[in-house]
Order: structure tokens, then C-alpha cells, then sequence
């Protein structure tokens, strides 16, 4: 059978009930885009989704959800064979929209489409994890993960990213930092962290711009470590401004090495990596991506 797709929309389950997203599905086909969509139901899913897109030789998959369906298309796209990787696209269906916030990606459904489908290509940096795992946009270590993570599902779908800054808020009481040493080639850190952030974008948490100066093209991550040293009023400078702050560390690095003393847990886009020694290295443009041409992300790629 000849293929008759060049689009495959892989779409979580929670978003696929969108009235408004079929319609503007619709509304691509009647333009002659031809578009295929699949529904996520269980761990594995986008994996067998995006096979199907290899065999169908789509040229372009898009991935449907918050930050955890775009970090597990990534990630398979990663362990494809670089000349099969179909191109990225971004469709924000979720909870915060951490990497499309930060990529400029319109979060109405029918506007975010038509960049996924027709969007300018761009090769983007990903971000390997002991050798096993990767991220697009952030890796978020400290007490900003363990909020993200107990941040009742409810509360996020009420409120959104504002969601994670009140549960935290609420647990102040419970801050500890992680006692760490972070690694890279020009970089050397021990101490006590608050937040770390390894940024290939430059947001988290629901809005918290932690590597403000972040680029996904120019081979490199973004580090930002919160010290434990005057928390409050550094955590309270994060939150609402950008300028810089003394209590606050930031390096660039193709790679990084993260030893703790006990377990910690790193969330890579949302999905949680717990350990004691964490190895990330920079992947440069491993995929290509459709963002919008005025993206933020986006500086003069590397010769």
C-alpha cells in the first residue's frame, strides 16, 4: 500500500477529546495536507507510533501533550538512526507547556498546528542522560522537582504552572537542599543546592525561567544552581525577576557530571530520574524541529 500520510499527529490521551483541535485537523485535510493521528493509552505507545511513522516514511510527526508526551517522542526519536528521524513538530496540549512557552509556539490549537505541519525546520540540540535517557528542554533537580511531582493532578489542572509556585509555597516547611558536586570542563561546584537547572530550554515548573539565556541550537546546556545560602529571598528573586543574583551560579557546557551524597531526583522534561551520579551530554543538532522563525531559542547555529 502506497503511502498516503506526511503527517502522523501523535496525540496524549488526555487531549484528544479537543473539539476545537479536530476541527482544525479538519480543516489542514481540506487544505490537502494529508494527516494521520494516533492516541497515546499506555507507556510504549508513541514508541509503536513512531515505527509506524518510519514505515510509513511520514515525513513529519508531531507529538500532542504537555512536556512528558514531547520529552517521550524525543526520546524516541533519539534512538532512531539519525537519517530516519522524521521531523519534530509541537502541538501544546497540557498542563504548563514548559518548552513551548519557551520556543514561542501559539498555544491555541489551530495556530500551533499549522507551524507543526508547515513550520519552518530548524536542527535543535537534545540532551543525553547515562547514556540512557534525554530531554529537550530541562532537567530540574532540588526542591523545584519534588514540587513538581507532588503537585496534586487537580490542583495543576485548575490553575496551571501558577499550580506549582502555591503547592510550593505551601511546603516551604519541608526545604532541603541536595549536597552535590557538579562537574564540566571549565566548571567546578560542591556544596548545597536548593535548584538545579540544566537547561536546553529556558523555563520549568510551570513558568519558572531558570536558564533565561538558554539557546537549543548552539551546542551547549545552560546550568543554573540556586544555592542553600539565603534561600528565600534568591528562590523569591527567581520567581519574579531575571537579572542576576549573587546566590545564583550559571555555566555553560557540552557535558556535566553530577555526584550526590544520597539519592536525588532529576526530572528530564517532567519525567522523574532518580541516582546518585548523573552523566548529561549535549547532542548537537539531533533533530530537526519545526519552531516559529522569531523563536527565542533560536541563535546562529554553531559552524
Amino acid at each position: 500500500m502506497a503511502n498516503t500520510y506526511n503527517v502522523l499527529a501523535i496525540l496524549n490521551g488526555k487531549s484528544a477529546g479537543n473539539d476545537v483541535l479536530r476541527q482544525a485537523i479538519q480543516d489542514l485535510r481540506s487544505e490537502g495536507y494529508t494527516i494521520a493521528v494516533r492516541v497515546t493509552w499506555e507507556p510504549g505507545d508513541a514508541a509503536r507510533y513512531l515505527q509506524e511513522a518510519r514505515e510509513l516514511s511520514v515525513h513529519t510527526v508531531i507529538a500532542g501533550g504537555g512536556d512528558g508526551t514531547i520529552n517521550e517522542i524525543v526520546s524516541g526519536l533519539a534512538r532512531l538512526p539519525s537519517a530516519e528521524r522524521p521531523i519534530l513538530g509541537i502541538l501544546p496540549l497540557g498542563t504548563a507547556n514548559d518548552f513551548a512557552t519557551s520556543a514561542g509556539i501559539p498555544l491555541p490549537p489551530a495556530e500551533a498546528l499549522r507551524i507543526a505541519v508547515n513550520g519552518p525546520v530548524t536542527a535543535v540540540d537534545i540532551i543525553r542522560v547515562n547514556n540512557k535517557r534525554y530531554f529537550i528542554n530541562m532537567a530540574t533537580g532540588g526542591f523545584g522537582t519534588r514540587i513538581t511531582t507532588e503537585t496534586p493532578a487537580r490542583l495543576k489542572a485548575a490553575l496551571g504552572g501558577v499550580s506549582y509556585l502555591l503547592h510550593g509555597l505551601s511546603r516551604v516547611d519541608s526545604l532541603k537542599a541536595d549536597s552535590c558536586e557538579i562537574r564540566s570542563e571549565e566548571f567546578n561546584w560542591q556544596g548545597d543546592a536548593l535548584v538545579i537547572g540544566i537547561g536546553n530550554g529556558r523555563q520549568a515548573g510551570g513558568g519558572q525561567r531558570l536558564c533565561p539565556a538558554a539557546l537549543i541550537n548552539d551546542g551547549l546546556m545552560d546550568i543554573s544552581i540556586i544555592t542553600a545560602a539565603e534561600w528565600l529571598p534568591t528562590l523569591m528573586h527567581t520567581l519574579t525577576r531575571e537579572d542576576d543574583n549573587p546566590n545564583i551560579l550559571r555555566a555553560r557546557s557540552r557535558t556535566l557530571e553530577i555526584t550526590a551524597h544520597q539519592s536525588m531526583t532529576f526530572n528530564l522534561d517532567g519525567e522523574p530520574l532518580s541516582g546518585t551520579h548523573f552523566r548529561m551530554e549535549i547532542l548537537p543538532q539531533a533533530i530537526h524541529c519545526r519552531l516559529p522563525a522569531e523563536s527565542e531559542l533560536l541563535g546562529t547555529a554553531p559552524e
